[in-house]
């Protein structure tokens, strides 16, 4: 019994967790694997659609009964829903799907393929209709081809979108780059900090240590609006730059990828330091000591000897880095120009303002899993064990 203590302290730890965090973000990625509009609104049809062959326009029956749903679903309020996940599928269906109801609201005909045809020519396409089958599904590909930018065509292959509307793949690689990036330079930059203050005395650690810590206490928002001041063209970093004669006119910094990398590096870098210094300091001093008494120099000592006993804090660190930088926002958007937003202003775009939540969760589901395997391979890389 009195092993099991610990967990029943935990459990309402747990349970909040799971019921305030994991929960909601499991129900959020489940709208990008799962189609909610045509079977909620128009479910015979989406019955009768699930049946459809796609090798021909479907038969009248099904076309009969799409017309009165879509009639009920006008005088309901609910068409619009439809409508909107139409759209996505084939830009130009909300006005279809709309129209057609309008119509069939005033009295059309509605009973067959040829009299929907009558009222708008489009219902005369078999792409109309498969992609309405592709809506009608409990759980579908849809959003998650989109966000790779590829759609399944009428036959039933994954084909790729118009070339002006393939943006999302650019824009995860443009994520994953900009990741990466950020998490060398806080390598580059904090291995040594964290060297500094892991070697000093305890009277120049504690002050270097709050020092490094002091970002923490300043919002995100402040920090990223400072650099925003400070990289402008007339701002203090090309001030010094031009004064110090680097270059004669001032620098693009700012609203340009250069500008991103110094703003997430700055505003990132204490999470590399914090858990590498953890690391550094279980490093036994006497080994660098021993190296060097049997011969080794002191590039040779720290090379073979003290810098792999802290690998495992600079792959943490690492991976820290690189899995917060992945979902950055705000730095990004303030800092960054158009062609260096991140996959965050997207997901926040498909929430907030165009409200096609299935999109923006596709994409959530895009860094997830990739984040996983960067999750895994740096817990086998670091040698990391449980608790």
């Amino acid at each position: 019994m009195k092993r099991h203590w610990p967990f029943a302290l935990l459990a309402p730890l747990l349970v909040t967790l799971l019921v305030a965090f994991a929960a909601p973000v499991a129900m959020m990625l489940m709208r990008g694997v799962s189609e909610q509009e045509l079977p909620a609104v128009m479910p015979r049809t989406a019955e009768a659609l699930r049946g459809w062959d796609g090798t021909a326009l479907p038969p009248d029956t099904t076309a009969a009964t799409a017309a009165n749903e879509m009639r009920a679903a006008r005088r309901a309020g609910t068409i619009n829903r439809v409508a909107n996940r139409l759209n996505y599928d084939i830009v130009g269906s909300r006005s279809l799907i709309f129209n057609t109801a309008a119509r069939l609201d005033q009295g059309a005909a509605g009973s067959s393929v040829p009299d929907l045809a009558r009222i708008d020519p489009r219902w005369g396409d078999r792409a109309t209709w498969s992609a309405m089958q592709h809506a009608s599904g409990t759980t579908s590909s849809f959003y998650l081809w989109a966000a790779l930018d590829r759609r399944v065509d009428p036959d039933g292959r994954i084909v790729g979108v118009p070339s002006e509307q393939a943006v999302f793949v650019e824009i995860l690689l443009r994520t994953f780059k900009i990741s990466a990036i950020v998490a060398l330079l806080c390598i580059i930059l904090g291995y040594p900090v964290a060297y500094l203050v892991a070697s000093a005395r305890p009277k120049l650690a504690n002050p270097l240590l709050i020092i490094v810590l002091l970002p923490f206490w300043t919002s995100t928002l402040v920090r990223t609006t400072a650099w925003v001041v400070l990289l402008q063209t007339n701002g203090v970093v090309n001030g010094l730059i031009q004064s110090l004669g680097l270059a004669q006119a001032p620098l693009p910094l700012l609203y340009s990828r250069t500008g991103v990398y110094i703003a997430m590096t700055h505003v990132l870098l204490p999470f590399f330091i914090l858990p590498l210094y953890g690391v550094m300091r279980q490093v036994p001093p006497d080994t660098l000591r021993a190296a060097r008494s049997l011969g080794a120099g002191p590039v040779s000592a720290f090379v073979r000897v003290y810098f792999p006993q802290t690998l495992p804090g600079v792959i943490a660190g690492a991976v820290i880095v690189f899995t917060l930088a992945l979902g950055y926002y705000i730095t990004p958007a303030l800092v960054g120009g158009g062609a260096d937003q991140m996959v965050s202003a997207s997901i926040a775009f498909y929430t907030n303002r165009s409200l096609n939540w299935g999109m923006a969760a596709a994409l959530s589901i895009l860094l997830v899993l990739p984040l996983g395997a960067v999750l895994i391979l740096g817990r086998t890389l670091s040698g990391w064990r449980p608790i």
